[in-house]
């Protein structure tokens, strides 16, 4: 059975996460019952990653194996046909070898937050962006996310609910940047690992805010870090303003 690895794009909102759920709409419920009208089904196809309720995506990949050798570009074109009206789209598709797997073979995860920071409500971006109301220090973000960086036990930044098997992970990468914007600032963070825990990257942000906020000394980041304690975290930041912007392999499925 050929192999097809996709690129999605999708916004979160409507969503109970991309994992397929019996009562709710998902993100793989919908590409797989598109799926379902161009090949009998049941169709099941594997995702990077698991993104939560109201959590968007802007280079998610999955994979899935198909009965039909299918022009990759006709195969994206149908799908978004039937997806519509769904806020889901297949950016593109490329046949992949069999031993290919979005998620196993993944080598890193890129994850993107939005924070508005204004006192006039959100418009355009409502839904898409976390928004807090006072200025936020940007170089004390900075400073904070700092103590973040490397190879750590993140079990203060990790949900109760996470299911991995260790709450050790190097993170790679967090780079604040700071966006001008009309009455206000955009502040955006990058994340960069080979994979995250659960709630970790809200978990760090919503930490973060507080120090921006001034509440916390960018200190205190390293030391809740240390503390290994669920109770130390600051709070978990709304799902809104969380991207999964990119996975990395060895190579691009779709160069």
């Amino acid at each position: 059975m050929p192999r097809y690895a996709f690129k999605i794009e999708y916004h979160g909102g409507p969503f109970a996460g991309w994992q397929r759920q019996a009562d709710q709409p998902s993100v793989q419920g919908a590409v797989e019952a598109a799926l379902a009208k161009l090949e009998p089904g049941p169709h099941t196809i594997a995702a990077a990653g698991r993104t939560d309720a109201g959590v968007h995506a802007t280079g998610q990949v999955a994979h899935a194996d198909l009965t039909k050798d299918w022009d990759p570009f006709r195969l994206s074109e149908a799908l978004n046909y039937h997806l519509r009206p769904a806020p889901v789209a297949i950016l593109t598709c490329a046949r992949v070898e069999d031993e290919f797997h979005s998620r196993f073979s993944a080598q890193e995860r890129r994850y993107l937050f939005r924070l508005v920071q204004r006192r006039a409500p959100a418009t355009h971006d409502r839904g898409l962006v976390w928004q807090v109301l006072n200025p936020l220090d940007i170089e004390a973000m900075r400073e904070g996310a700092a103590h973040l960086i490397g190879h750590h036990d993140f079990t203060t930044f990790r949900s109760t609910m996470c299911q991995s098997n260790s709450p050790v992970k190097t993170l790679d990468e967090i780079r604040v940047e700071a966006i001008d914007i009309p009455h206000g600032r955009e502040v955006r963070f990058h994340l960069r690992a080979r994979s995250f825990l659960h709630n970790q990257v809200r978990s760090i942000v919503g930490t973060l805010e507080r120090v921006g906020a001034g509440s916390w000394p960018p200190e205190r980041v390293g030391e809740a870090l240390a503390a290994r304690d669920r109770a130390a975290c600051g709070p978990v930041c709304p799902p809104q303003g969380l991207y999964l912007s990119a996975v990395g392999y060895p190579s691009d499925p779709f160069a």
